[in-house]
C-alpha cells in the first residue's frame, strides 16, 4: 500500500515544477537535472536487482518525470555542464559499471546517493538567490513519495532503504529552504516591508497624495 501511495505521488509531483517551466516561472538548473535523470535510472536500476518490490514504483515514476524535466530545461533552463557536473556524471557511471561488473548494487547505490547530493549541492547557489525560480511544492512532494517508498521496504534492509530515505529528506530540506528564502525576499521587498505609508497634500492645488515611504536602514 504504501508503494502504491508513493507511486501515486510520484505521478503528480512533477506537474507543478512543469507548469512551471512552462509558464516561465521555474527555471531548473540543466546540470542537476542530467545528474539526477542518469542517477535516477541507476538508482532504479541498482534497487531492482538486489530485490526491491513496491518501492520500485516510485523510482521507476521519478525516474520518467526527471528526464521529462531534463529535456524541458535543454531550451528553459539555466546554466550547463560544467567540471563539477562531469564529475558527477563519472561517479555515477561508475558506481552503475561497478554494480554490472562486480554485482554488489549496494555500492551502486551509495555512488547514486553521493552524486545525487552533490547535484542538489550545484544548485543551492541558483536556488539561495533566486528561490522563485524553483517550484516548493514539487520537491515537498517528491519528499513524502521518498517516506512512503522507505515504508513500502517492508523490512530493515539498508540496501533497500538507503535511498528512498535520502530521497525523502533531501527533498524535503530542498522545500523548505526554498520557502524560507522566499519569506526573507519577502520581507526585504520595497512596498512590502520595510515601509512606512505617508499622505500629504500639494501646498499650490490642495491635492492630497499618498503613498508608502522606504524606511533607512531596512
Amino acid at each position: 500500500m504504501f508503494g502504491i501511495l508513493a507511486g501515486m505521488i510520484s505521478c503528480v509531483d512533477a506537474v507543478p515544477y512543469i507548469r512551471g517551466i512552462l509558464r516561465g516561472s521555474t527555471r531548473p538548473h540543466r546540470g542537476t537535472w542530467c545528474i539526477w535523470s542518469i542517477l535516477g535510472v541507476t538508482a532504479f536500476a541498482s534497487q531492482a536487482a538486489d530485490g526491491g518490490g513496491w518501492s520500485l514504483l516510485m523510482l521507476g515514476i521519478q525516474a520518467v518525470s526527471i528526464t521529462v524535466i531534463l529535456v524541458l530545461s535543454t531550451t528553459r533552463g539555466v546554466g550547463g555542464l560544467d567540471l563539477g557536473n562531469f564529475a558527477l556524471l563519472v561517479v555515477a557511471a561508475l558506481g552503475l559499471a561497478g554494480w554490472l561488473a562486480l554485482s554488489t548494487p549496494v555500492l551502486a547505490t551509495v555512488c547514486v546517493v553521493v552524486a545525487d547530493l552533490a547535484g542538489a549541492l550545484l544548485m543551492l547557489p541558483k536556488m539561495w538567490r533566486d528561490p522563485d525560480s524553483e517550484t516548493a511544492s514539487s520537491f515537498l512532494l517528491a519528499g513524502i513519495a521518498g517516506g512512503l517508498g522507505a515504508a513500502s521496504v517492508g523490512s530493515l534492509q539498508p540496501e533497500l532503504l538507503l535511498y528512498p530515505v535520502y530521497f525523502g529528506v533531501v527533498n524535503g530540506a530542498i522545500a523548505a529552504i526554498v520557502v524560507l528564502r522566499r519569506k526573507r525576499a519577502d520581507r526585504q521587498r520595497p512596498g512590502r516591508h520595510g515601509a512606512e505609508r505617508y499622505e500629504g497634500v500639494d501646498a499650490c492645488s490642495g491635492h492630497v497624495y499618498r503613498g508608502l515611504a522606504q524606511l533607512p536602514g531596512r
